[in-house]
């Protein structure tokens, strides 16, 4: 599979931005699978992950790696493209195919850097329904999300709920805990206080990059993705130390098996992502708060425009990023601000909150019955 790119914003059709900024060019790496049909009602749009990319399925022709929802996603799956025209863009901000703050800046000709300007899940949606326009889809039968996906699936049906008919919020939330702030506040500090950081200028050669405080981001973040349980089973039976250590150094440095599995996951994370679009894709996160009092009474109007919309809203017992609390508060607000057809789910797994990835017992039934319940305006 060959990820193809399309232009969205020209100085002629600006993004506009929820900033009150605005930017000229635009473009969009994107995959689809499937074939949209002659009415084209078949359309899915899944959002991914915070630094996952648009390689949802298949093999990848340039690195030959399978999508990051190839176990979803394909003839005769859960999502079965068979039937179903699904599309995967890559999200504004990121450094994967999409405009974001490592792309150059066409005024500049250098990276915009920190003169990307701040960005919002509105945004992000924005970009998603250009890139649609772009492929003649005018209206979706479902938005499918995971983690911050499930934001952006909720921000669009709140933003145009008449191209939606239905949503699949899948291991995500309405608003971050201060737990879940904190987490990534100290990521993002862990990169800003990197003296590779230049000020965000490293982009113009100004050396490696903060490369020791995206690994490090990478570390904090990566803790809240597994379970306590999935680490013990993993990585938990090795016996203590030796003692007395030879000397403190070695007693200091990364031994144990978990620390060494730590370490492999922010090296890899920094051959492959940028540390500016890791800044940018979670402050978004960080203010995403559909349902507050600034924005409670748009949510209720725009239900009230979609009043057969279906949700189905899943979580994961094992999930302490975004678990079931979450999930519980989110199924209550959609009912609260006018949504009528709430579906919610709880699976059990030891895998946490990274379980969307993997192999969960009952997922792909709820996926797939979700997506092909007919709907409750026929």
């Amino acid at each position: 599979m060959q990820s193809k790119r399309v232009v969205v914003a020209t100085p002629d059709h600006p993004l506009l931005l929820a900033c009150g900024r605005a930017l000229d060019h635009v473009e969009v790496a994107y995959e689809t699978y499937g074939t949209l049909n002659p009415a084209r009602d078949n359309a899915i749009y899944l959002c991914h992950a915070l630094t996952a990319g648009c390689h949802a399925a298949g093999v990848c022709a340039d690195t030959g790696e399978l999508g990051w929802w190839d176990r979803m996603v394909g003839p005769g799956r859960a999502i079965d493209t068979n039937r179903w025209f699904v599309v995967c863009g890559n999200l504004l901000g990121s450094c994967l195919g999409t405009t974001g703050p490592s792309s150059i800046d066409p005024a500049t000709g250098v990276p915009y850097g920190l003169t990307f300007p701040p960005i919002h899940i509105a945004d992000q949606v924005a970009v998603h329904r250009r890139l649609c326009a772009a492929l003649g889809v005018d209206e979706l039968h479902a938005v499918v999300g995971p983690s911050i996906g499930g934001m952006q699936a909720l921000q669009w049906m709140l933003d145009a709920p008449e191209q939606i008919a239905r949503m699949l919020l899948i291991a995500t939330t309405g608003r971050l805990t201060t737990e879940n702030r904190a987490f990534s506040a100290a990521g993002r500090q862990a990169i800003l206080d990197d003296p590779g950081f230049e000020g965000g200028r490293y982009l113009e050669g100004k050396g490696p990059g903060p490369e020791r405080g995206l690994a490090a981001a990478r570390r904090f973040a990566h803790i809240t993705y597994v379970s306590a349980e999935a680490l013990d089973a993993k990585l938990g039976d090795e016996p203590p130390a030796a003692w007395p250590p030879p000397a403190a150094d070695a007693w200091l440095a990364p031994s144990r098996e978990v620390e060494r599995y730590l370490e492999y996951q922010g090296t890899s994370f920094v051959r492959r992502f940028d540390a500016l679009s890791y800044l940018y894709l979670t402050r978004p996160m960080d203010d995403f708060d559909p349902f507050g009092a600034e924005h409670s009474s748009a949510a209720r109007g725009a239900f009230a425009r979609r009043p057969d919309a279906e949700f189905t809203v899943v979580s994961f017992d094992s999930d302490w990023r975004f678990g079931t609390d979450h999930s519980v508060r989110l199924a209550g607000a959609l009912r609260e601000h006018g949504a009528r057809h709430v579906d919610r789910f709880e699976l059990h797994t030891p895998l946490g909150h990274d379980a969307f990835l993997l192999e969960v017992p009952g997922l792909e039934g709820i996926v797939r019955d979700a997506l092909e319940a007919p709907s409750t305006s026929s």
